[in-house]
């Protein structure tokens, strides 16, 4: 009997083995928001490629084709303004996959132009984009996370998060919001074994001008026409002489990936170089440089 005994603890040992082996083995599984194109579609490129699971999101999945030609990647509905759609999302995603173990929130909207001029509907949809709906997109999978006590929460930011540009009340109002409650997640999540990440890319090679910003003026306000063009001369260069969203994807993947503690990654030798700088400079110092570049008088 003593024989019989051992030989089943050692055929359950063998088959335990044989199930840590297996999961071991799974391919973990992303969900990432604003995948149609730039950054989003590049990160879900850029974790196909490494051989993750991919739930790649956004507002009309039925107009996507190349994600849809893949093995292993989920194309689905979800607008981070409809919280019915995250939650079928992340249902979803674990129906197809068993389980999801890192949330990329890269859905954005940029509105820029002076704030007198710019209506209400695009000061809503700012926040709601930009940090209201990320936090409604976390808070989705925040219990599927403490179910598994791990995961990784991947906010993107931008240098916009650290300092601002004229015009950018809003933008950066809401990266500037992003900046400061993942810091304060990234201690929440701490006990549930989650960690958090915040990208902070500079300019990048993408549509976002084109798909997600939405400028707002008045021409007949002379006052800010002066400011409004310098804005555009400056910044637009600076945005084609960015990264490609390729290189910032492989930083995403990096900070995903790396099982350490840091929270801020500096995403391009732009974004390095400009952080940098600014950590570098008093505030007195670096505001009048500033108002030198964009011409604005003290």
């Amino acid at each position: 009997m003593a024989s019989s005994a051992t030989a089943g603890l050692t055929a359950t040992g063998q088959m335990f083995a044989h199930q840590v082996r297996k999961e071991a083995n799974m391919a973990q599984t992303i969900l990432i928001t604003g995948a149609s194109s730039g950054l989003g579609r590049a990160t879900a490129m850029q974790f196909h490629a490494q051989g993750w699971n991919v739930i790649a999101t956004m507002r009309s999945p039925d107009q996507e084709r190349a994600l849809n030609a893949l093995d292993n990647v989920l194309v689905t509905r979800l607008d981070v303004q409809d919280t019915a759609s995250i939650d079928a999302a992340v249902q979803a995603g674990i129906a197809r996959f068993g389980r999801i173990d890192a949330l990329v929130n890269n859905a954005g909207y940029g509105a820029y132009g002076p704030l007198e001029v710019t209506p209400a509907d695009k000061i809503r949809r700012q926040f709601e984009v930009n940090v209201l709906g990320l936090l409604a997109t976390t808070q989705a999978l925040i219990p599927h996370f403490r179910a598994l006590h791990g995961g990784t929460i991947v906010n993107v930011a931008s240098v916009g998060g650290r300092f601002a540009f004229p015009l950018g009340t809003l933008y950066h109002g809401s990266k500037f919001a992003v900046e400061g409650l993942t810091e304060a997640l990234m201690y929440e999540m701490a006990p549930l074994g989650v960690r958090v990440k915040l990208i902070e890319p500079g300019g990048m090679q993408t549509d976002f001008g084109g798909r997600s910003l939405d400028f707002s003026n008045d021409p007949a306000i002379a006052e800010y026409q002066p400011l409004i063009q310098c804005v555009l001369d400056v910044m637009g260069p600076a945005m084609a002489q960015g990264s490609t969203p390729e290189r910032i994807a492989e930083i995403v993947y990096h900070a995903t990936t790396d099982h350490s503690d840091r929270l801020r990654y500096a995403a391009g030798d732009d974004a390095v170089q400009q952080i940098t700088a600014r950590q570098a400079t008093d505030d007195e110092s670096f505001f009048a440089a500033m108002r030198a570049t964009f011409n604005l008088a003290t």
